[in-house]
């Protein structure tokens, strides 16, 4: 048993815009989340990271969206100035991230990328894919294109209202 209680069915979620959900609907919203957020955290811990959560975001956003001002990764890491400025130093150290000059803006800084970052973002992403992969391979052929089927629909999720 989990040490978070799942709402049963006949305690549905209230949303600001649409009133009481069904209760089908809060059940499946909960499973979701539980298994995302668990099967995230095996992969977390199994990954053996060297890179904490929020430098790897960081990576991950400037390799997206990069060359980008610190204000600007802050804002999309959503995260103070302050924090991203620490996280920045731990990955410059590193040898992660360049820094160099705006030509926009004489006093500001562009991040991007090193090399040794891209490496390092590249054989995180390989690694966590392996596990993943793997854990795949325990499920059945049905299983798995039940998982294929919802791929869609699960990437949907993430897009922004």
């Amino acid at each position: 048993m989990t040490a978070e209680h799942v709402p049963p069915p006949d305690h549905p979620v209230e949303t600001a815009e649409h009133g009481p959900e069904d209760p089908g609907l809060t059940e499946e919203a909960t499973r979701l989340r539980l298994a995302v957020g668990r099967l995230h955290r095996r992969i977390r811990i199994d990954g053996g990271d060297s890179l904490p959560p929020l430098q790897l975001s960081a990576l991950v956003t400037i390799a997206m969206h990069g060359p980008l001002r610190l204000s600007e990764l802050a804002r999309r890491e959503a995260v103070t100035a302050p924090t991203m400025s620490r996280v920045l130093g731990a990955l410059d150290d590193q040898g992660l991230v360049v820094r160099a000059p705006d030509p926009q803006d004489a006093r500001g800084v562009l991040i991007t990328l090193s090399d040794s970052g891209r490496v390092r973002l590249d054989e995180i992403r390989t690694h966590r894919t392996a596990l993943v992969a793997r854990r795949l391979q325990r499920l059945d052929a049905e299983q798995r294109a039940v998982i294929r089927a919802a791929l869609p629909a699960i990437e949907a999720l993430l897009e922004d209202e």
